[in-house]
């Protein structure tokens, strides 16, 4: 019998950018929790001069779903949808991805950057930032 080699967790690939509505969407769902589209849509429009129709709301929220952003729950014909990431998680998740992105991109000079950054930054506010990243590791 073969040995099965253990898999390594792979590092978990960041969740893709949202546009403006999908971001109206997911804060509304991250403050909120679970709902159905018709709650966030109730939401949304209350905030809004122009009300959007509850078809935008079900197509942005069908297409976060798709894209991983959205876990969804049917209960007789409503679909229930929540974050399937924490507001931090994905933020610290795209933030990462961006960061990764640039230096892939720009190399030393967004590195250069970064690090003039770091030191215009406030000492208490630039150790507090050196201790979030060493955790990170």
């Amino acid at each position: 019998m073969a040995m099965r080699s253990r898999k390594r967790p792979r590092a978990r690939q960041a969740p893709p950018a949202l546009h403006e509505l999908e971001s109206e969407v997911m804060e509304q769902l991250w403050s909120s929790g679970e709902a159905p589209v018709r709650s966030v849509m109730e939401a949304l429009n209350a905030r809004t001069k122009a009300d959007r129709a509850y078809t935008t709301y079900m197509t942005v929220m069908a297409r976060l779903h798709d894209k991983g952003l959205l876990a969804r729950r049917r209960d007789g014909k409503t679909d229930y949808y929540t974050p399937a990431y924490e507001r931090d998680e994905y933020m610290a998740l795209r933030a990462q991805a961006e960061v990764d992105e640039l230096v892939a991109q720009y190399g030393d000079v967004a590195l250069s950057h970064f690090a003039q950054q770091m030191a215009s930054l406030d000492p208490a506010r630039r150790r507090a930032l050196q201790r979030l990243a060493r955790q990170g590791r």
